[in-house]
């Protein structure tokens, strides 16, 4: 009769347990698994950027020489830091880029402003010379101061006689 009880008492107890070990705890993990490994690391790689991802090189490369207890050069720790800080360094390319880009637009546009000067005093520099109202050659008002042949044009031919 007690051992009737006991089994009656026990019973009970045993599937709680059971089903608690056998498929609440295992459903559990599973359900923990998936809230990790899955719902957490694709929100967690929908807030990675590259930029993230380029500050997290020099953290394994610490972490890497330091396992393996590899001195690390100052080069590569300077590496490090320009990938860490690479928005400030880009900063710096970028407004030097930009100074250089002005300072050839500047030029530019002093060429052109030359150009354009000199293209204006063209039409002045013409007008001085006269060059739209020049006589033409052969014109037929033009006097001919040599059209009337006299004989006094003719050199005089002396035999023997040398002009000075």
């Amino acid at each position: 009769m007690w051992k009737r009880n006991w089994r009656q008492l026990w019973q009970p107890l045993w599937r709680t347990f059971w089903q608690t070990w056998t498929i609440d705890k295992p459903a559990a993990l599973g359900d923990w698994l998936w809230q990790v490994l899955v719902v957490e690391l694709a929100a967690l790689l929908d807030r990675l950027t590259l930029r993230k991802l380029i500050a997290l090189i020099p953290v394994v490369i610490v972490i890497g020489a330091y396992l393996h207890r590899i001195p690390l050069p100052p080069e590569l720790m300077l590496v490090g830091d320009v990938l860490a800080y690479i928005d400030v360094f880009s900063m710096i390319f970028l407004i030097g880029l930009f100074t250089r880009v002005a300072t050839v637009m500047t030029v530019v546009r002093q060429a052109i402003e030359l150009a354009q000067s000199l293209a204006r005093r063209v039409p002045m520099a013409l007008r001085r010379f006269d060059a739209r109202h020049r006589r033409a050659k052969d014109s037929p008002r033009r006097r001919r101061l040599t059209g009337a042949r006299t004989d006094d044009d003719d050199p005089a031919v002396v035999a023997g006689l040398a002009w000075a």
